[in-house]
């Protein structure tokens, strides 16, 4: 079967599509992933087909202020220019990231099948949940439920605004107003981090967190005997910041953590490998001083799989790709949520038992954080627990092609 698999450049999304290219791979399909110029080259290391997804910058016509417009019209734009580059393809299925409309829009506009992607567990509305990004857990009793409720009507304008966004985004390109959906909704989560929903979709079906690795360097940990700290810093431009240089500055071996830690700070952008002595964790403005690193911390780029399975402790801003690697690989965290899903990761996280929240970021309340899930085993545990969910998800592939045969 030929595919195309088409994700926005945000790592968060570009990777989980670059994985489940190379599930279809693997298993003798043909898929091509269409996303930003900046992982061409690297899904091509990875044997994948590769294309650029054009109509990825802003223009004048483009209102990003709005979320509405910018993930609908832009899409509109975004379907028209890729459409003939996805049917050059010739494909027998599209399968669009959720935040990729235009993936969707281009299938239809050529008659293809289409199936959305959700790296993350299902965000849509439930009429048994509190609005998805509020980090509520579902209300109880009678006072619960009526907080729910009127949660739910504030937040319902936003989602019709949306609708309405979208039928005329869909409209301006000659698609039906209404937009009919995907064949299937793939949600690729662990079912630990999906909350139960009387309401769930028919068409969604949890196939399991879909990882990547950009790098096939390993990130050397320094010598001791003690912990081993691992920071990830969000990927997202909604996280919070300075992570890593509160954890550098905060958590020292015989101090805040038993004598013998280490920590590394796993970074995504800049060279693999650990800095040079010298070297900072972001550029600094002209006359700062720099401070080289302790003998006890690495920084670098390195294969975060290899990096977990010696972590005792994560630290990251609560990004559903990190958090769900995190968990699969049986190591609690500590959880320092921006902007966008991450509040609502970080809360099901902490409810589920495996991490601890900090916000606002604060050096005591990092290493406070940090000693009380080294302390505990409770945390670990319930961090195995949510890894072996995975258990119960179907294969993403099998799902695509069951789709695809029933649809024809």
């Amino acid at each position: 079967m030929r595919v195309a698999v088409v994700a926005g450049p945000d790592p968060g999304h570009a990777f989980p599509a670059i994985a489940l290219g190379l599930r279809f791979l693997a298993n003798g399909d043909s898929p091509t992933v269409l996303t930003g110029t900046r992982w061409l080259d690297t899904a091509e290391e990875a044997g994948l087909g590769a294309m650029e997804l054009l109509g990825l910058d802003v223009t004048e016509d483009d209102d990003d202020t709005d979320a509405g417009e910018k993930i609908n019209r832009r899409a509109a734009r975004m379907a028209v220019l890729n459409a003939p580059r996805i049917a050059q393809l010739a494909p027998d299925l599209v399968v669009s990231d959720v935040i990729t409309v235009a993936g969707g829009f281009a299938a239809e506009l050529l008659g293809l099948p289409w199936i959305e992607l959700n790296p993350q567990p299902l965000y849509r509305p439930s009429k048994g949940l509190p609005p998805i990004g509020s980090g509520l857990a579902p209300g109880t009793g009678v006072r619960g439920r009526i907080r729910d409720a009127v949660l739910r009507a504030m937040s319902a304008r936003s989602w019709r605004e949306g609708l309405r966004q979208r039928a005329a985004a869909r409209a301006g390109i000659g698609l039906p107003a209404v937009d009919p959906g995907p064949l299937r909704r793939l949600v690729a989560t662990l079912p630990a981090l999906e909350v139960p929903r009387p309401d769930w979709p028919s068409e969604a079906v949890i196939v399991g967190p879909l990882h990547f690795e950009p790098t096939s360097s390993t990130l050397q940990i320094p010598a001791g005997s003690g912990p081993v700290v691992v920071v990830a810093p969000s990927t997202a431009h909604t996280g919070a910041r300075g992570l890593a240089e509160v954890a550098l500055d905060s958590l020292r071996p015989g101090e805040v953590l038993p004598e013998g830690s280490r920590v590394v700070v796993s970074r995504l952008d800049g060279p693999a490998g650990p800095l040079p002595p010298g070297a900072a964790i972001r550029p600094l403005p002209p006359g700062a001083a720099i401070r080289p690193l302790p003998p006890w911390a690495a920084v670098g780029l390195g294969r975060q799989d290899e990096l977990l399975s010696k972590a005792d402790v994560m630290i990251c801003g609560g990004g559903h790709g990190i958090v769900s690697k995190t968990l699969l690989a049986g190591v609690p965290l500590v959880v320092v949520p921006g902007g966008g899903d991450q509040w609502e990761i970080s809360n099901r996280v902490v409810r589920q038992g495996s991490a601890q929240l900090v916000r606002p970021l604060t050096a005591e309340a990092l290493s406070g954080a940090v000693r009380e899930v080294l302390s505990s085993p409770d945390y670990r545990e319930a961090a195995r627990r949510a890894g072996a969910t995975l258990a119960d998800v179907d294969d993403p592939v099998r799902v695509c092609h069951e789709a695809v045969a029933a649809s024809a």
